[in-house]
């Protein structure tokens, strides 16, 4: 019997932080060992979603955008990962579809390349807009 190679998502720039330090890592605070997860080969690398991008505003003044860009350039072999609240997005209220598909889209041309959709009520309308975008972006779902 063949078994299929394990593969390993990290989330250290999203969870960990998000966990431990309230999301308050400043990307100057991520770039330095950016390479450094490049090099381990890890099937992607969770760095975006949840409070990330509303903190990196809100807190940090930083913009979300400048930080894919720049720990993309960091990490050109390693596929990014994110979470994205179905149709609320990175937000905390219902977006229209339309917002949804031009977030999804600006995502992927940053370097997001795998989206984890999800909904708090588990209503599948929530996700279909997302899911649907994604897939023609040619990148990856997961649900």
């Amino acid at each position: 019997m063949e078994t299929a190679p394990l593969k390993i998502t990290e989330l250290v720039l999203r969870d960990a932080h998000q966990s431990l330090l309230a999301t308050r890592m400043r990307t100057e605070d991520m770039l330095p060992v950016a390479e450094k997860l490049d090099q381990v080969g890890f099937f992607s690398l969770e760095m975006w979603g949840g409070a990330t991008f509303d903190t990196c505003i809100r807190f940090l003044n930083e913009d979300p955008w400048e930080r894919a860009r720049a720990l993309k350039k960091k990490m050109p072999n390693t596929p990014f990962q994110m979470l994205l609240r179905g149709q609320n997005a990175v937000g905390y209220r219902h977006y229209a579809d339309d917002i949804v598909e031009r977030f999804v889209k600006q995502s992927v041309e940053v370097g997001i390349n795998i989206f984890r959709i999800f909904d708090a009520l588990n209503d599948f309308r929530n996700i279909e807009t997302a899911i649907k975008t994604v897939k023609n972006c040619g990148e990856t779902v997961e649900g």
